[in-house]
């Protein structure tokens, strides 16, 4: 029995298990009916048993048996029966063989893109069986079907399409491109006609013009020259006014710089002996090249010379201080300052690392700097060296995270170095990137600060009441982030934040509430406790987490809540929440949702960026700079400012000085005190008493 390929459409994408032998198949050709007590023999029995074959879909096979008697052939396929009228079965009264024979030719196809058509036959008048000698020849005859009028290589439709596609986007990428130039040369030009030319500061100071600014660009603010002052006169907190001849007045020592209190000043003079000095002196207290905020709130951009500046971006604790000096002279750079989330961030972490700080990222990355700037940033870790093994990573070009500075481990001549404190981290550097502090526990010890804030709808439409319960990152970046949601839920602070220590002990935390009193409320928590994994804290992505817990009022009129939350880490630390307030009157802790703002604007260029004027600046660096046998230097100002620790740091420095102003001032703006830095500075004991003058001139 032969049964052809092209005649199995039921079968083609089974797996025949009735000729898998090895797996169990059955196999087996029987009367559709047999007859109860007929003779046995008479019964259907295989003379060739058919070979194990293969079948997959699309590829059809030949399937060859001889079975008597044979009049009605069932197959058992996959467990079921199939009939034989649903095949062509071919019959041979006699063993001998028979060659195969080809069937007419079918009808030409129709003509075809490729200007062919075709026409088929089988072998199958009769088909070859008992052995017999296949068909020779082609089953397939193709002919051109236009008398060679077209050429099979001419293109159809689709690639007229692809062709004219390709030309469009050419087309498109020519004009992004024009676009680009015309842009970037009307930016330049902006910046040449807008920025006050950098080489009048670097030929002497030499009286020069300045242009105005444009109408048209209001992210620029350039220098304006003061031409209402004629008299010679010194109007400021910083200097007394002198209504007598003498040219100097004398600041006490003690109190260098205290005068100066914590506000803005502006100094107004004009000399006819020093226009130069004049110049250089309002730069040191006006508000120039001041830039405005681009970009969402996560962002600060700004255009600097040599003169610095400082990069803030609002209630996160961020900040990057450029110093004079640290762009090149003749340079203007625009430097911009990111806060990204770590979600959007991919930073690989192995081990028992965990993210201690904001992902933060300054640049543009390769530009020239001749000092270091210092970042600034918070951190939840708790800085103990026992505990912990603190490493700076920085992104590079090609995407992956390096370890550029392992804390403690610090060598004087590095590119970077990094001050740490409990809650905030310096890092200077000459190198602009993207930056971030990782921590690797060294024993359980190593606990992470998580800051436990409880909120509650302002106001309650409906029977339910819902309390938030969010741990988060001991961060202003994290803090700022649950506000704005916050802000956007409509919710209301029930609690003062609290603190709480997170171990790297494996365990969990968990958050329970309770003595909710069943009279006025009912709790639809339907477990005693909520859980947020370890690892969902420590090696997350994520720098907040919250849990809710839902109650429901018995009655509308019910207003009063009294209850507790607890939160606690199992084997560690916990703190309780105690509420107790009105949900409709109580807003008692809705003024700690008001951010404060830092610093007024995100940029701030030139000396109006620095607590400390520019001249006294320079005078303290020139006069501590070199080494003293008496030890009134830079190391003794090092050693009253708590920072001792990193004199080899400062030592490698050109200006020693210069390094720990700099520290000083990203630590402590905008609120610094003045006073303790000139209580500090005056107690050096310096033999010159005439050394921190302020002339008028230099008023």
């Amino acid at each position: 029995m032969a049964v052809r390929p092209g005649l199995w459409p039921a079968l083609l994408g089974i797996a025949l298990s009735a000729w898998f032998r090895g797996s169990g198949a059955q196999q087996s050709a029987t009367v559709a009916n047999p007859v109860p007590g007929a003779n046995p023999d008479l019964l259907p029995y295989f003379l060739v048993e058919p070979e194990d074959v293969y079948i997959i879909k699309n590829k059809p096979v030949l399937l060859v048996c001889k079975a008597m008697p044979a009049t009605q052939i069932f197959f058992k396929c996959n467990g079921e029966w199939v009939r034989q009228v649903d095949h062509v079965i071919e019959r041979s009264t006699d063993g001998s063989s028979v060659d195969g024979n080809w069937s007419p030719w079918s009808k030409w196809s129709a003509c075809g893109l490729d200007c062919t058509h075709w026409r088929s036959r089988e072998c199958s008048d009769p088909a070859p069986r008992n052995g017999g000698e296949e068909c020779q020849g082609t089953d397939l005859d193709t002919r051109n079907c236009t008398s060679d009028l077209c050429v099979h290589t001419a293109s159809g439709p689709e690639d007229v399409a692809l062709y004219v596609g390709l030309i469009a986007v050419a087309v498109c990428l020519l004009l992004l491109l024009l676009v680009l130039i015309l842009v970037y040369c009307r930016k330049k030009e902006g910046l040449d006609s807008d920025v006050a030319d950098s080489s009048i500061l670097t030929s002497g100071f030499q009286p020069v013009s300045i242009k105005p600014s444009k109408a048209d660009n209001p992210h620029l603010l350039t220098i304006q020259p003061d031409l209402s002052t004629t008299t010679t006169t010194c109007h400021s907190s910083l200097c007394p006014r002198q209504d007598g001849s003498s040219p100097k007045f004398q600041i006490a020592n003690g109190h260098l710089l205290s005068p100066l209190g914590g506000g803005r000043h502006t100094l107004h003079h004009s000399s006819p002996t020093s226009e130069a000095e004049d110049f250089v002196s309002r730069l040191s207290t006006q508000n120039y090249f001041r830039s405005l905020p681009r970009g969402t709130s996560n962002m600060a951009y700004g255009t600097f010379n040599f003169l610095g500046g400082r990069l803030m971006i609002p209630n996160t604790g961020i900040s990057l201080l450029i110093p004079p000096d640290a762009i090149p002279r003749g340079k203007i750079y625009e430097i911009y300052l990111t806060l990204h989330k770590p979600e959007d961030v991919r930073l690989p972490l192995a081990g028992c690392q965990t993210l201690l700080s904001p992902i933060v990222s300054c640049g543009p990355p390769g530009v020239l700097l001749t000092r270091p700037v210092i970042l600034t940033m918070d951190h939840c870790g708790e800085p103990n060296p026992e505990s912990w093994s603190l490493r700076l990573k920085k992104q590079s070009c090609e995407g992956s995270w390096e370890d550029v500075l392992h804390l403690g481990e610090e060598a004087p001549s590095h590119l970077y170095y990094c001050q740490l404190e409990p809650g905030a981290c310096y890092v200077f550097t000459e190198q602009l990137g993207r930056f971030a502090l990782v921590g690797e526990a060294l024993s359980v010890t190593a606990a992470k600060r998580l800051k436990l804030l409880l909120f509650a709808p302002v106001a309650c439409t409906s029977l339910e009441y819902n309390i938030r319960v969010y741990c988060l990152h001991d961060t202003h970046d994290a803090l700022k982030e649950v506000v704005q949601l916050e802000k956007q839920l409509g919710g209301q602070l029930l609690q003062e934040p609290r603190l709480l220590h997170f171990k790297d002990s494996y365990h969990n935390l968990r958050l329970s509430i309770h003595d909710v009193p069943s009279s006025l409320w009912k709790s639809k928590v339907l477990v005693s406790y909520q859980e947020i994994p370890f690892y969902h804290i420590w090696n997350g992505p994520q720098q907040y987490l919250h849990c809710t817990f839902t109650l429901e009022r018995v009655s509308p009129s019910t207003s009063d809540l009294a209850c507790k939350v607890w939160v606690w880490q199992v084997e560690g630390d916990g703190q309780s929440f105690n509420i107790n307030f009105n949900i409709t009157k109580d807003t008692r802790f809705a003024e700690m949702l008001a951010l404060e703002s830092e610093g007024g604007v995100p940029a701030l260029v030139g000396p109006s960026a620095f607590k400390i004027p520019f001249l006294i600046r320079q005078k303290i660096i020139t006069s501590l700079d070199p080494p003293c046998t008496r030890g009134a230097d830079w190391r003794t100002l090092a050693q009253k400012l708590h920072l001792d620790s990193h004199l080899s740091f400062f030592a490698s420095k050109p200006s020693p000085t210069a390094m720990i102003l700099n520290l000083w001032e990203a630590r402590h703006f905008p609120n610094g005190n003045l006073s303790q830095l000139a209580a500090a500075v005056a107690g050096l004991g310096q033999p010159d008493s005439g050394l921190f003058t302020v002339s008028e001139a230099e008023c």
